[in-house]
């Protein structure tokens, strides 16, 4: 209980690992779990059934474990679900999940939520995944690892993003984005590869060759976009090539962005 500034409310049945910490005037709900070495930092509200993995950081103002921004939400039971070594920066809201997506929010591990980000409920976040300041996740959204969104950015609800893709800043994604894509421009055009994310985790030169190959395809080749991915799929020996041709033959709420 060292560890606690006498200032915080702890409600009865929080479970916090000794470890951890929390700050001055800082609220902990009573099915809220904070894991091995937490941080909780003042003034902040972790709330609802919320779970926090080790190692993750909570600053200042942050809004954790609410209640959905949904009118159809009744008081179900649901989830906020929180993995390890993420920092979530000032003034961050997360919610927790509805019945009508499943009733979990999921965030992956080593993310950076940057100051002023919203996290909406039932979106499902990967790992390493860098969410800039006042952008806005809509509900049900997927974001697979690796991804990028720029500051003062949207996301509509049930988009997916893929793996590696990265989101300019002042962008709307209104529809889905393939594995390594480069989506810029205030109604979000797919504008290419993030060629330079590519380059810094040491994707192999070949494997680089391919994906802009297999982009050029799929903007200039004949038949709809799903039948381009169809023809990619039997042509290609990339495995990088057909993670994206598996994302764009996979199940979607949205339509995709396309290449210009």
């Amino acid at each position: 209980m060292s560890l606690i500034h006498p200032s915080a409310v702890i409600e009865p049945g929080a479970k916090i690992d000794p470890t951890a910490r929390v700050g001055a005037f800082s609220l902990i709900g009573p099915e809220v779990v904070l894991g091995p070495d937490v941080e909780v930092k003042s003034h902040v509200v972790v709330t609802g059934r919320t779970q926090v993995g080790e190692g993750t950081v909570i600053f200042p103002f942050a809004v954790i474990g609410e209640i959905p921004q949904d009118l159809k939400f009744r008081g179900e039971a649901s989830q906020l679900v929180i993995g390890k070594r993420n920092r979530i920066r000032e003034h961050v809201t997360m919610n927790c999940g509805t019945e009508g997506g499943g009733g979990v929010t999921q965030v992956g591990d080593d993310g950076l939520f940057m100051a002023g980000c919203h996290i909406a409920h039932d979106a499902r976040i990967g790992d390493r995944c860098i969410i800039v300041n006042s952008v806005a996740i809509a509900g049900h959204c997927v974001l697979e690892d690796d991804v990028i969104v720029g500051g003062l950015s949207g996301v509509h609800q049930f988009v997916r993003i893929g793996r590696g893709a990265i989101i300019g800043a002042v962008t709307m994604v209104t529809n889905d984005v393939i594995p390594y894509g480069l989506v810029q421009a205030p109604r979000g055009e797919l504008d290419g590869l993030n060629l330079v994310g590519l380059k810094r985790r040491g994707v192999a030169r070949a494997d680089i060759t391919a994906l802009r190959a297999a982009f050029q395809m799929l903007a200039q080749g004949e038949g709809t976009f799903h039948d381009r991915a169809r023809r990619l799929r039997e042509e290609t020996a990339s495995d990088y090539v057909r993670e994206i041709v598996d994302f764009v033959l996979s199940d979607s709420d949205r339509h995709f962005l396309t290449p210009r």
